[in-house]
């Protein structure tokens, strides 16, 4: 039935080998979803991550993951986080036991952005900014264009500069590696905002580190009307002239 193309994945043809999770992940056979009458309710949950917690679900070397951070009935719900944030990195990290999401959210053509609070060593100087704003070769092609921009001094940084940086794109590591190619090496690395989802909470106060929320309605929307957005511009890319 796989080689036969009759078997989705999270709305993808699935190939041979390919690895699934009937908790999370969406699987259907000739259109028909499987599973759905056993699966969790789907739950979106905003996290503030600390520092030294692991961005997957286990760990073979028992070091913390995110989910421990979670209270326990959301533990047993199947969620997954959605992307990466390194164990020295802090900040904003979506998890979700929506498959379908989840892909869409990761897939590289739906280029949600993310904005991170940056502290890197030294002074960088505008030629060094334009060049990281321009993109920077890294590891065999280059980076898309970034939104950078220095942010006042705060005081108390020891000469070093602070950065608000807006991605559109997800490689592993990508900021670290690109600011020490550029000499400037990350200090510390915070992100504040998943596309429209920020780190508030319904009063306005930011999450403590460690602290999670629950996804309103109208934030769960917004992040789909992006998906639909983007799913249009591809299939007008891929349609026929």
């Amino acid at each position: 039935m796989i080689v036969a193309g009759r078997v989705q994945l999270n709305g993808q043809v699935a190939t041979l080998g390919q690895k699934a999770d009937p908790e999370r992940d969406r699987i259907s056979v000739d259109g028909q979803i499987l599973g759905q009458a056993h699966r969790p309710e789907l739950l979106y949950i905003l996290l503030n991550k600390p520092l030294h917690y692991v961005t997957t679900c286990s760990d073979p070397w028992g070091r913390p993951t995110v989910l421990d951070l979670l209270p326990l009935e959301y533990q047993q719900s199947g969620l997954h986080p959605v992307g990466r944030l390194d164990a020295q990195s802090t900040g904003a990290l979506l998890l979700t036991n929506d498959g379908d999401l989840t892909f869409h959210l990761t897939h590289p053509t739906h280029s949600v952005s993310k904005t991170y609070e940056v502290q890197v060593r030294g002074k960088p100087s505008m030629e060094v900014l334009a060049q990281w704003r321009k993109g920077v070769f890294l590891e065999g092609r280059m980076t898309r264009p970034a939104q950078v921009r220095a942010i006042e001094n705060r005081g108390g940084n020891c000469g070093n500069t602070d950065l608000e940086i807006v991605l559109q794109e997800g490689r592993k590591r990508q900021i670290r590696l690109v600011a020490k190619s550029l000499g400037h090496p990350v200090l510390k690395l915070h992100r504040t905002h998943i596309g429209p989802l920020g780190l508030e909470d319904s009063s306005g106060r930011i999450l403590g580190l460690g602290g999670c929320r629950v996804l309103t309605s109208s934030e769960i929307e917004e992040l789909r009307h992006i998906i639909e957005y983007h799913d249009r511009i591809e299939n007008r890319k891929e349609a026929p002239v």
